[in-house]
């Protein structure tokens, strides 16, 4: 009972927090930069000079011998997937929060902000395999649902296929939607299922890193674990050598995303468990806006 207890009481917490950041700084830079499908057709009035001469209605205009155009408004609504990795390496941490944590808390102020416009928003959960799916609805009550899978879904599986997950979502979601990938993508080949989402979707990834990934601290001979397959390895940190290579490989890693997303349209929002998020986004979504009107 105690458990439950803190369970909704941090449920509630997230929701507090995030929807107060939706309310004052993302919902109008979120409606601004991600548009819905088209045009809805509202009614027919008569033409006034000045309107476009490509919006006159012939037929209604030949039946009455008077000009009339056709009125549309723009179809706002969208469908927004959150793709969010459980895998187990995101339990992983060397500052206050994991990565999970974070990738949970940035997933709630997509969604809030998702709500907040009328659209519909929904989650899948992946490991090495697809461990869950909540089809796209609206309202609070769905979005503190996905909240809660986000914080407390376990998770069957401890690797990762974001492959798996980008196929299945291709296969589900076939009206064209808004897709968020939040993971480490510490995964395989995942570069053909992709290659569809990003003709099919508006994505975004956004990669979740810790710096204990980027850099080694010089603290001696250490004992690393891969979380996902257990493996262990001894490490002696205070060779220069092993934590230069280290640190490249890293860079070089961030390179290839950044490389693999671009080349395909996709935009890319790295994240970092040691920095404040908020920057980031509102950045991204500036970015993103003055793209759209340039």
């Amino acid at each position: 009972m105690n458990e439950t207890r803190e369970i909704l009481r941090k449920i509630r917490r997230l929701e507090l927090r995030t929807r107060r950041l939706v309310e004052s700084s993302f919902a109008g830079q979120y409606q601004s930069v991600f548009k819905g499908r088209g045009m809805n057709f509202e009614e027919v009035r008569p033409y006034s000079p000045g309107d476009e001469i490509r919006a006159i209605d012939w037929n209604v205009t030949a039946r009455t011998g008077e000009p009339y155009i056709k009125k549309f408004t723009e179809e706002r609504e969208m469908t927004v997937m959150i793709i969010l990795d459980v895998s187990a390496s995101g339990n992983f941490g060397s500052v206050q929060e994991s990565k999970r944590e974070l990738a949970a808390e940035v997933a709630a102020i997509l969604a809030f902000s998702a709500i907040h416009n009328n659209d519909k928003v929904g989650l899948l959960l992946f490991s090495d395999r697809v461990e869950l799916f909540i089809p796209p609805k609206k309202g609070r009550h769905h979005i503190l649902r996905l909240i809660r899978e986000m914080l407390y879904f376990e998770p069957k599986g401890r690797g990762t296929d974001l492959a798996g997950a980008l196929e299945y979502m291709n296969k589900l979601i076939t009206r064209r939607a808004v897709a968020f990938v939040i993971s480490d993508f510490f995964t395989g080949d995942f570069t053909r299922p992709l290659t569809v989402s990003a003709r099919r979707h508006d994505m975004v990834a956004l990669p979740i890193v810790d710096p204990a990934e980027e850099e080694l601290p010089d603290v001696g001979v250490i004992l690393l674990e891969d979380p996902e397959t257990g493996e262990q390895i001894e490490v002696n940190t205070s060779k220069s050598a092993i934590t230069r290579n280290y640190a490249e490989l890293s860079a070089l890693r961030t390179k290839e995303l950044n490389s693999m997303f671009g080349s395909r349209g996709i935009d890319m929002v790295s994240l970092r468990t040691d920095k404040d998020y908020l920057p980031v986004l509102r950045n991204f979504f500036d970015r993103r806006g003055r793209r759209m009107t340039a």
